[in-house]
Formats: C-alpha cells, sequence, structure tokens
C-alpha cells in the first residue's frame, strides 16, 4: 500500500488539486468573475495534462478518475449557462401533452388557456428573456430527454438536473468504451480518448453546464465504430439518432460521397502529379462509388430524423421549428471570428451592422467549403473521413455569426482519432468568451476573441501545413 502511495504520489497530489478545483468551481464561482473562471480553468487545464499524461498507460485509472470529477458536480446547478432551465421547460411542457414546438414560453405564459406548468414562472425568469421570446430549436430525441425529466422530476429542478446528467454521463462512458475500441481499429493510443473524457472543458460543458453534445457525439462515435466494422444500416440509424439530438451532424453527409466507394488506396499517395491527373483521378473516384450503398445509406440517415420529427408535427411546427434555427445566422452574435471582420467592413461601408444579410451568404460559402471537401478530398476511409469532417465543422464555425463554448466539443471529439490537435487548444483557449458575462451590458472583449482565434487558426496552420515546426509531440 505504502509502496503505491510513493510509486503515485505527484499523481496523486495532482487528482486532489484537480477535485478541490472542480469542488471551487461547482460550489463557489459566479460566472461574472472572469479572474477567478479562467485561473480556475487553467489550473485545471493544467492538471488534467499532467495526469493523461503520467497515467497514460493506466487506462482504468484516469477512467476512475474521470468518474471522480464527474461525481463532484453532481448536485451543483449550472453556472456557467442558463439553458437547462428551458430543456426542463419544454419536458415539462412534454410530460403534460402539451407540443413544445407550437408556443413560445411567454406566449403561453400570457394565454388564458395556458393550464401552466409546475415553477412555470421561475423556469421562464431562469431561461430568459432571449430563450423564453423564441420558439424551441431542441430536435426530438433531445426532446425525449427532456421529457423524461418531466415525467419523473415533478416540482424538482435540481433533480431534472440530475436526470439530464445520467443521460450525459452514459453517453459520455459510451464514448469512452466505443471511442477506444475505434482508436485501436484505427490504430491510435487508446488514451487519446482521455483528451475528451478527462478534459475539464467536457466536463464543465457538459456534465455541469448540461449541454447535451456528448449525447451527440456518442451517437456520431457509434456510428463510425459501426461503419469500420462494416454494418453500415445499424451506422446510417445511428447517424439519424444524432441528428435528432443536434443537427449539427447534417453537414457531415456530404462528406460520406467517397466512403461508400470501392477504391481504397488514399494511404498511396503520389507526388508532382500533374492537374489533369488530379482530375482524372477525381472522375475515377466518383465511378467508384457504390450508389446504392450510398443513396441507402442517406435514406436510412433522412427517414429516421423524419420519423422523430413525426410526432411533432403540424402546419405550424415546421415554420416555428426552422424560424428559431434561422435566428442563430442572422440574429445572434458571440464568439465568432471571420464573421467580425465582415461586420466591421459592414460598418464602414454600410453604417449599419450587416448581420442579416452576411447570415445569409455565410452559410453558403460554409456550403461551398464542405462540398470542396467531398468532392476534392479523398474521404474513403474512416481516418481520412472523420478529419474531412473535423475539417468541415472548423470551417463552418469560423464563418459562423455565434460560436458558443460547447460547440467546441464536437471538433474537439473528432480531432481524437485524427492526427489534429488544434480543437485541444480551442477547448483551453474558448474560456476566453465568457468575458462577456463579467460585466452587465454583455460585452465581449474582442482583443480576448482575436487572441483566441489567432492562437487555434495559427496552431491549426501550423498543423496542416508545416507539421515539421511541431518537432514535439504535445499532446501524445
Amino acid at each position: 500500500m505504502l509502496q503505491s502511495l510513493k510509486l503515485y504520489k505527484i499523481p496523486l497530489l495532482l487528482f486532489f488539486t484537480a477535485a478541490a478545483f472542480y469542488w471551487s468551481f461547482a460550489y463557489d464561482l459566479d460566472r461574472a468573475d472572469f479572474p477567478k473562471l479562467i485561473t480556475l480553468y487553467a489550473g485545471l487545464f493544467f492538471l488534467s495534462f499532467k495526469i493523461i499524461q503520467l497515467l497514460k498507460t493506466r487506462f482504468w485509472l484516469l477512467a476512475g478518475a474521470a468518474i471522480i470529477f464527474r461525481l463532484i458536480l453532481i448536485v451543483a446547478l449550472p453556472n456557467l449557462s442558463q439553458d437547462f432551465y428551458r430543456f426542463i421547460w419544454d419536458g415539462r411542457l412534454l410530460a403534460n401533452g402539451i407540443n413544445p414546438y407550437l408556443s413560445t414560453p411567454n406566449r403561453l405564459m400570457e394565454s388564458a388557456h395556458f393550464g401552466g406548468i409546475s415553477q412555470a414562472q421561475e423556469l421562464v425568469n431562469g431561461m430568459g428573456s432571449l430563450s423564453a421570446s423564441n420558439y424551441t430549436n431542441y430536435p426530438p430525441l433531445n426532446q425525449l430527454i427532456f421529457a423524461v425529466a418531466g415525467w419523473i422530476s415533478g416540482n424538482s429542478i435540481l433533480l431534472s438536473v440530475l436526470i439530464f446528467r445520467v443521460f450525459i454521463v452514459l453517453s459520455e462512458f459510451g464514448i469512452l468504451f466505443f471511442g477506444r475500441k475505434l482508436l485501436k481499429k484505427l490504430e491510435l493510443p487508446e488514451h487519446y480518448i482521455f483528451w475528451f473524457i478527462l478534459n475539464p472543458f467536457v466536463i464543465i460543458e457538459c456534465f455541469g453546464n448540461l449541454h447535451f453534445e456528448s449525447v451527440m457525439g456518442f451517437f456520431i462515435i457509434l456510428a463510425f465504430y459501426l461503419l469500420q466494422k462494416q454494418k453500415w444500416i445499424f451506422g446510417a440509424f445511428v447517424l439519424g439518432f444524432s441528428i435528432s439530438v443536434k443537427l449539427l451532424p447534417l453537414m457531415f453527409l456530404p462528406l460520406f460521397l467517397k466512403f461508400f466507394s470501392s477504391k481504397k488506396n488514399d494511404s498511396k499517395i503520389i507526388e508532382n502529379r500533374n492537374l489533369e491527373t488530379q482530375f482524372s483521378e477525381k472522375i475515377t473516384d466518383l465511378k467508384s462509388i457504390k450508389w446504392a450503398k450510398l443513396l441507402g445509406f442517406y435514406f436510412i440517415v433522412m427517414l429516421t430524423v423524419v420519423l422523430s420529427f413525426l410526432p411533432f408535427y403540424n402546419s405550424a411546427f415546421l415554420n416555428n421549428f426552422f424560424e428559431s434555427v434561422g435566428l442563430w445566422f442572422q440574429k445572434f452574435e458571440f464568439n465568432a471570428s471571420f464573421y467580425y471582420i465582415i461586420r466591421w467592413i459592414g460598418f464602414q461601408i454600410k453604417g449599419y451592422n450587416i448581420i442579416a444579410d452576411a447570415g445569409k451568404v455565410l452559410p453558403v460559402i460554409t456550403f461551398l467549403i464542405i462540398a470542396s471537401i467531398s468532392l476534392f478530398r479523398k474521404n474513403n476511409s474512416l481516418k481520412s473521413l472523420i478529419s474531412g469532417c473535423l475539417f468541415a465543422i472548423f470551417f463552418y464555425f469560423l464563418l459562423s455569426t455565434t460560436v458558443h463554448p460547447w460547440y467546441i466539443v464536437t471538433p474537439l471529439l473528432l480531432s481524437i482519432f485524427t492526427k489534429y490537435r488544434f480543437p485541444i487548444v480551442w477547448s483551453l483557449m474558448v474560456i476566453l468568451s465568457y468575458y462577456a458575462y463579467g460585466n452587465t451590458e454583455f460585452h465581449e472583449n474582442l482583443w480576448l476573441i482575436t487572441l483566441e482565434y489567432v492562437i487555434v487558426v495559427g496552431f491549426a496552420i501550423t498543423e496542416v501545413f508545416f507539421p515539421k515546426k511541431l518537432s514535439f509531440s504535445l499532446f501524445s
């Protein structure tokens, strides 16, 4: 026993220090206290980095640490996000037989025919005026989780939070289980999965603040694992489930174009090819696609998504849902990168905020980039497909008007199965965006946003174009 303590004295010291930091983060932090927020977060990131580095050959010790760190947060109400109040609201509506897609919370509260739900006013106040004045944009499988909490929790907000956390922790350890298997299949070190599972960003934003990107991520990884096992029909159903949690994986569908191909030789790179040869190869790639299997895959994915929406469908549903989704492109702005540059140019030329126009153009540019990745990049092995998905979502966020911190969960998860580590750097730097919560006017510090993206984009460019410059393997 004493020998074991001596052997692990440094990891144990790091572990207990991290546990104290998590406790302080969960129970003794106001999100307006930005200096304390970034100090705790930076400390947790460093401690997690060292724990993984020292114990990377001890898989179950790291898994145990991940469980304990989450248990510390188990009864804490989220302190960096108020979205969970809307989750509880939607769930209690469903538990009372009310379709959450058909009205905003404010309109329901004003309706004479609304019978009410328990703690209705407290939930509306908690979610904030922005959420309360807009239709819900959470897809059906996410709503099912909300409904389970609504049916079970009664009048307890804390019990609802605990039920949400059960779904999230099961998903995260599903990622641990299947992610480990997938890493082995891809001949990558299995401890890479802990750059997701033990990352304080994931523990705080998903388990702590109740963002369901982990649940979506579980279905994405399970779908990839099934595809690697050549079980594409089951993989299609599971990918459909991921879209029914969050719509984000819809953007990955074009990237499967070359995955269902009889040509699986993308590891053989031919140097000094001329443009004519490259174009000829692209035509050959398209000819080698197994179109029946590809179209069958797409059909099953979309059928799964459509069927999940059917219980909620009526004449007003689609209009309300897509109106809410559209707001993220044309009304809201937070922690953006290239959009803020475009906005500044718009002010110089037009004299006003051009978000309405930019919100229509930027998605088109994003679509063209994803189409280019699908057509001109070899995505016919699982490794290259996941890398393609990573860069598709990276460009999507770079051109988005709104990038909330928890959005980075998906590129972080994808990066674990690739050679790229810039999303890990992003999971550290994104905490700078929380500066906006540190002032009553909710103003962002654009210098901090600039610092975040200069470091992240700079690291990404170096990894892609100058990999030899990163001679050290920081996250191996």
